[in-house]
């Protein structure tokens, strides 16, 4: 059996978590299942991260940029009016083809939401500064426009919002969509 390097062991706890977290949020994951789907110790598990905290902003962080990665890929090479259809269509595909990755983008939303109600902002902090590093990346992508920008972001939110309320494709909430925004 090959020996993953602690590099790889985690990264692979972090998808592992990232998968948890999707399912059951951050306060309904323990750090023993997402130990267990990745077949390590939970004594383990805190060597890699301080605490399930830490874990659960290493998930997040992952999910965006990993969606960040994805829009800059679709971009690539791309005359800039042609950029905007093709990262529509990149994220419509990376989220059918994982919808766990769209399960945990809510979830990060929510535990932001309620770690600032519990008067934690540092932990809303972090993910904010992931999410602007997604904000910029589309931002210099679509020619530094910033309508173009919050149009396709806002656009996002709404794909994110019909998908996880199981709208189907046809059906005529997607029709002011891009074409190569909507699902197939």
């Amino acid at each position: 059996m090959v020996r993953m390097s602690a590099a790889e062991r985690r990264e692979s706890v972090i998808r592992a978590a990232m998968s948890e977290f999707a399912h059951g949020g951050y306060n309904g994951t323990s750090t023993e299942a997402i130990a267990r789907r990745v077949g390590v110790s939970q004594p383990y598990l805190f060597r890699l991260f301080p605490n399930k905290q830490a874990i659960f902003l290493a998930a997040a962080q992952y999910c965006i940029a990993t969606t960040r990665e994805v829009f800059a890929e679709a971009a690539k090479d791309l005359p800039v009016e042609e950029r905007l259809p093709a990262m529509a269509k990149a994220y419509q595909k990376l989220i059918h083809d994982d919808p766990e990755r769209l399960l945990m983008q809510m979830q990060t939303y929510v535990a932001v939401a309620a770690a600032e109600a519990d008067g934690d902002r540092e932990f809303g902090e972090v993910v904010r500064r992931s999410w602007q590093e997604l904000w910029d990346s589309v931002h210099l992508a679509l020619g530094a426009d910033v309508d173009e920008t919050t149009t396709f972001l806002a656009y996002g939110m709404l794909v994110n919002t019909l998908v996880s309320l199981g709208f189907p494709a046809g059906h005529r909430n997607w029709e002011g969509f891009y074409e190569t925004a909507r699902p197939e």
